[in-house]
């Protein structure tokens, strides 16, 4: 069978002595020993990179980055420790992939460990592409139909745009955000998002579509299952009470309130 990106990183990545995969923040992590060398990272916050992020030797990430930017770059957040960014997609060949992760391994492992790498690994390389929906599950032929519906309701209401955040589309009542959609790559199901206000929260988590999503759920917001079922009108209250919340006084002027 034809193997693709997903399946080469991990030949390579787990072929390393006492590797172990961990899933970080929505990211597979490679770990020896609880220390991670790589880091798996597709489209990060829409950056639409396929692509390791490696724990490198020191001077290693200044060196690639200069030479050769069409196969390597500073990743966020780890770049200032020295990581470098290597794009998967871009015609780097996997012998020289291995080589690098290798190098990353042998920084973190224990040297016992390194002691018992040998010659590395040579694997076939990937022949078939990631379909659009991997590297963006909003890409998805559902989570399309919803972006459809979203952008009826939601710019339909005065003063509204659509925006990009962390990689998702938002619209924004002026400058603040009063809905969302977004699905993670570890799941197949879309969610759309609003603020509805703590009390409500609780009415609302008693039908099992909806959940109090991370990070922003202590503020009020709701998140909605729609990988099944999507009701124009219950979007379209949702999105007019989390509206109502965020818009400036002009802005309810418009729709006929004060």
């Amino acid at each position: 069978m034809a193997k693709d990106i997903n399946q080469a990183v991990r030949e390579v990545c787990l072929w390393f002595p006492e590797t172990a995969e961990v899933l970080s923040h929505g990211s597979p992590d490679f770990r020896v020993r609880g220390k991670t060398f790589a880091t798996y990272v597709i489209n990060h916050h829409g950056d639409g990179r396929v692509a390791l992020w490696l724990n490198a030797p020191a001077g290693a990430q200044e060196l690639y980055t200069k030479e050769e930017p069409k196969h390597f770059f500073v990743p966020p957040y780890v770049g200032p420790r020295g990581w470098l960014g290597v794009q998967l997609d871009k015609g780097i060949s996997w012998k020289r992939v291995a080589k690098l992760v290798r190098e990353a391994y042998e920084k973190v492992a224990p040297p016992a460990l390194s002691a018992k790498l040998g010659k590395t690994i040579e694997i076939k390389p990937p022949t078939k592409a990631l379909t659009a929906a991997q590297i963006d599950p909003m890409q998805s032929r559902r989570a399309q139909s919803v972006l459809k519906t979203m952008r009826r309701v939601c710019l339909a209401l005065p003063e509204t745009s659509e925006d990009q955040q962390f990689g998702f589309p938002v619209w924004r009542a002026g400058k603040k955000t009063f809905a969302q959609a977004y699905q993670y790559r570890d799941s197949d199901r879309p969610r759309i998002a609003f603020w509805v206000g703590v009390e409500r929260q609780a009415m609302l988590t008693g039908d099992e579509r909806f959940e109090i999503p991370k990070y922003m759920g202590h503020n009020g917001w709701i998140a909605l299952d729609v990988s099944k079922h999507l009701d124009e009108d219950e979007v379209r209250e949702l999105a007019l009470f989390s509206y109502r919340h965020f818009a400036l006084a002009r802005m309810l002027q418009q729709l006929g309130e004060r």
